[in-house]
C-alpha cells in the first residue's frame, strides 16, 4: 500500500485541516494536490477534476510494466518522477498502480 486519495474542496484549508487536528507532516502542497504523512501512512488530498478518489499501491517498474500490458493501461509519468496507471475493480473503487523512481527521492519522508 503506498497512499489512499480522497477529494477535497480546498487543498489549503484541507491540509491545515489534517496538520491541525491529526497531526499530519505536509510532504508536498500546492493548488491542487496535497501529499502528507500522518503516522506511518500517507494520505493525498485531490480535486476531483484531476483525480478520483483511490487506494494506491506500490510496485516496481517490472510489475508496473506486466501490470499495465495485462490490463491494456498506458503509464503516465506524473509530475514527482513517480509513473503509474489507474484501474477500477469490479466494484467500481478504483486503484492506482504507482511506481516511484529508483532514486526513492519522492514524498518518502523517512
Amino acid at each position: 500500500m503506498d497512499h489512499v486519495a480522497v477529494v477535497v474542496n480546498n487543498i489549503a484549508e484541507s491540509t491545515a485541516w489534517y496538520v491541525e487536528q491529526c497531526g499530519a507532516q505536509v510532504l508536498y502542497a500546492d493548488d491542487t494536490w496535497a501529499f502528507l504523512r500522518i503516522g506511518q501512512g500517507k494520505l493525498a488530498l485531490v480535486m476531483a477534476y484531476q483525480h478520483p478518489p483511490h487506494v494506491a499501491v506500490r510496485v516496481d517498474e517490472t510489475q508496473l510494466n506486466a501490470l499495465a500490458a495485462q490490463h491494456k493501461q498506458p503509464i503516465d509519468r506524473h509530475r514527482d518522477g513517480t509513473k503509474g496507471f489507474y484501474l477500477r475493480d469490479p466494484n467500481d473503487n478504483v486503484l492506482e498502480v504507482i511506481c516511484y523512481p529508483p532514486t526513492e527521492t519522492v514524498y518518502t519522508g523517512g
